[in-house]
């Protein structure tokens, strides 16, 4: 199935659809209480949480990216991604990722990380970090930890993650 979906930055308004999308994505309220939390906090960028809809308007996706540091350098976290489990694997997922880092290379923002599944997010352009010599200060798989720049003449700098404090990393 192929559907051109609409894509947008979220409003005020939509902040309980958002909700209710995260919710029905996964299986436990930890990702929704995070977007939450993240919404409050200072790693919060405004235009940098975006929305795909159905043809009637209702919210079906999401993808959130937030403020992170890689060593000294701002970069962005992509995370994180939600869609209605009847919408997945139509595109909208994928919409949803590609219109929220086209905002954050609008806002001249020139790196994002991503601890995602490994084959996933490499069509978007994201490869493995330890590449570039980025890392976190926990063990994850290191297929699973990715990054991008989004600015060809700004190539990824080395260094450790670090989250904005919700995520607990």
């Amino acid at each position: 199935m192929s559907i051109n979906w609409i894509t947008r930055a979220e409003t005020g308004a939509d902040i309980p659809a958002i909700r209710a999308v995260v919710l029905a994505a996964f299986d436990t309220p930890l990702e929704a209480d995070l977007v939450d939390a993240l919404r409050a906090g200072p790693a919060w960028i405004d235009g940098l949480s975006v929305v795909a809809t159905d043809p009637g308007g209702g919210i079906i996706g999401h993808a959130l990216l937030t403020r992170c540091r890689i060593g000294d350098t701002p970069a962005l976290c992509l995370a994180p991604v939600a869609v209605r489990p009847e919408y997945q694997r139509t595109g909208a997922g994928s919409a949803v990722v590609r219109a929220s880092l086209r905002a954050a290379g609008e806002r001249g923002e020139r790196f994002v990380t991503v601890l995602g599944h490994p084959a996933y997010y490499p069509r978007f352009g994201f490869t493995r970090a330890s590449a570039y010599g980025i890392g976190l200060d926990i063990d994850v798989p290191d297929e699973a930890m990715m990054a991008l720049a989004l600015d060809a003449d700004h190539p990824l700098p080395g260094g450790t993650v670090h989250y904005a404090a919700p995520f607990g990393i």
